[in-house]
């Protein structure tokens, strides 16, 4: 991590491809994309294609740094190489920033929200990420229900761990999700920034991360978060919604850019040709950036 790179993360204009569909969401996005569970026979192949499918995403021409600030990557995609470089190396290349998921996935729901399962080994990992030119990265938890004291629990996990990954010379993404289709969101909302208020004014100065945020009922909630001076970047998750939709949300929150994952891939298909490919790409990338910066 670099203080350029960090400027262009602060101040540049784009948004973030997520890119890092672990073991539990790779079929899925493998379906959308076209390729159902009978077109491999292990989860060696299963990765082996997915990445096939990132690599089709990142090479593409239309896959640029004029749009894209930033891609997620998943662990086993930082170690694996793009027309003979490490994925990191490739994106840098484009003059896109390279994130690490660092999370081991989700702990059973308690208290109405899904912590993270503890990120055993993260200091060695972590020493990868830097020999590997990784920028920042990013661990998602989710809450599903309005409950204080899981809420609590979640923001301060994901503030402990930033921290740590923020002494190690990395920038953070805070992921605390907030379930979409919950009935109290609005009112979870409220809470959770609250939380992250809390924890902010409690950053030592040269604490540096981001967050990165389900879109919110009420535009703008999340302003003062991307003000404050320990804060990077804000950035959204899709959670759900299709691109349409999550688009329009976005484009009502000002201080919000887009970290989409299914919302970018919708509509890409492997039986496309690269034309055709490149080509939707393209418009979903335009309209993801045209709302980021709206």
């Amino acid at each position: 991590m670099s203080e350029e790179q960090v400027r262009r993360m602060h101040d540049g204009k784009g948004f973030i491809a997520a890119l890092d569909q672990s073991g539990g969401s790779t079929p899925k996005a493998l379906k959308n994309y076209g390729i159902g569970e009978d077109r491999y026979q292990s989860e060696e192949e299963m990765f082996d294609m997915i990445h096939q499918m990132r690599t089709r995403i990142i090479a593409s021409p239309s896959f640029t740094s004029e749009h894209i600030l930033a891609a997620i990557l998943f662990e086993m995609t930082m170690d694996r190489k793009i027309h003979g470089k490490y994925t990191a190396d490739y994106l840098i290349e484009k003059g896109i920033l390279p994130i690490l998921k660092v999370d081991k996935g989700l702990a059973a729901e308690a208290d109405g929200v899904r912590l993270m399962k503890p990120i055993n080994g993260l200091d060695a990992l972590l020493e990868r990420a830097k020999e590997r030119h990784i920028f920042g990265t990013k661990m998602r938890s989710v809450i599903s229900s309005y409950n204080e004291k899981g809420i609590h629990e979640i923001v301060k996990q994901q503030f402990a761990y930033g921290v740590q990954i923020a002494k190690a010379g990395f920038v953070p993404i805070l992921e605390p999700e907030v379930d979409i289709h919950s009935q109290e969101k609005g009112r979870i909302e409220s809470f959770l920034k609250a939380e992250m208020d809390r924890h902010l004014a409690d950053l030592d100065d040269g604490i540096r991360i981001m967050f990165k945020l389900t879109l919110p009922d009420e535009a703008g909630l999340y302003d003062s978060i991307a003000s404050d001076a320990h804060v990077v970047r804000v950035v959204a998750l899709s959670g759900g919604y299709s691109r349409e939709e999550a688009n329009e949300k976005l484009a009502q929150n000002h201080h919000m850019i887009a970290s989409f994952s299914r919302a970018l891939t919708e509509g890409l298909a492997d039986s496309q040709t690269d034309d055709e490919f490149n080509e939707m790409l393209k418009e979903s990338i335009q309209a993801i950036y045209d709302a980021s910066i709206a």
